[in-house]
């Protein structure tokens, strides 16, 4: 649901201390809208917090963990007494695992899962209802990932997580149609963020992970191209958002020949670091 006016709404983005939300923060600050940021801890959250109240909106801050649906419940009730409603819910927060699935232990399946599926979930279980209450135009927004439909090699639980975050937005997107709450689905693609660094199979160290950062760095564009885009499909109402390096272009691929794709990637794998 397009909301061609931003100034004075809500913004609610978790994972909102580095990269993407951070980025897409100060985006919508610049807008006009109001920031509720949230991430694990507040200390990373406060120069966030500085920078959108100098753009002339407030922000508020909350430490949520978001794969636990008790603090996600009560994140959800706290913000409705301080500002009612979001306009828009920006589920953000993710984690990255990068490891050979035999080489990975289940323990950090279950963590990709609950962070990367399961915060979504929540987000959506305790906003919207608030939401569809409050009435007017409103967008949720989940990020997934161009690897929801062109993974790589070591990415398993990242990309069953966001293959299943993908195929969430299609059915929360068909269960809202005839309400005035849009379903936008973001697939960034190479972005040059921390995430890269937040975790990897010990079978994935050294020079493997460097050649891979080295790739992230050289060919990522930078997390505030994602937030633009973010805004831009708010504004709009667009429902899939395809964003950054090589995002539209596999998207495509995929449609055109999935055996290209596949040798394709598995080349570029090979090359970069994920094998």
């Amino acid at each position: 649901m397009a909301i061609p006016q931003l100034k004075d709404k809500q913004v609610l983005i978790t994972g909102a201390a580095s990269g993407i939300g951070r980025a897409a923060a100060l985006a919508f600050a610049r807008q006009g809208a109001h920031i509720i940021a949230s991430d694990l801890r507040l200390e990373p959250l406060q120069s966030l917090q500085q920078e959108v109240q100098a753009l002339g909106v407030n922000c508020l801050l909350q430490a949520v963990d978001v794969s636990d649906e008790a603090a996600m419940a009560a994140f959800a009730a706290w913000v409705h007494e301080q500002v009612g409603a979001p306009d828009v819910l920006f589920n953000n927060a993710g984690i990255a695992y990068l490891g050979k699935f035999l080489d990975s232990g289940l323990e950090q399946w279950q963590r990709v899962l609950n962070v990367n599926l399961m915060g979504v979930v929540h987000g959506c279980y305790h906003f919207i209802p608030l939401m569809l209450a409050a009435g007017g135009p409103r967008q949720v927004v989940n990020v997934s990932s161009t690897a929801s439909y062109a993974p790589s090699p070591s990415m398993a639980s990242y990309a069953a997580s966001k293959f299943a975050v993908a195929g969430f937005c299609d059915v929360l997107r068909m269960e809202l149609a005839g309400t005035r709450i849009g379903v936008t689905d973001v697939c960034p693609g190479v972005i040059n963020t921390a995430i890269t660094a937040s975790g990897a199979a010990p079978s994935m160290q050294g020079e493997q992970l460097q050649r891979l950062q080295a790739y992230y760095r050289k060919e990522g564009c930078l997390p505030e191209v994602v937030a633009n885009d973010v805004v831009q499909a708010v504004i709009t109402g667009k429902t899939l958002v395809l964003t950054g390096p090589y995002s539209r272009l596999l998207y495509h691929l995929k449609r055109l020949s999935r055996r290209l794709l596949f040798k394709i990637t598995l080349g570029t794998a090979a090359k970069v670091g994920y094998l």
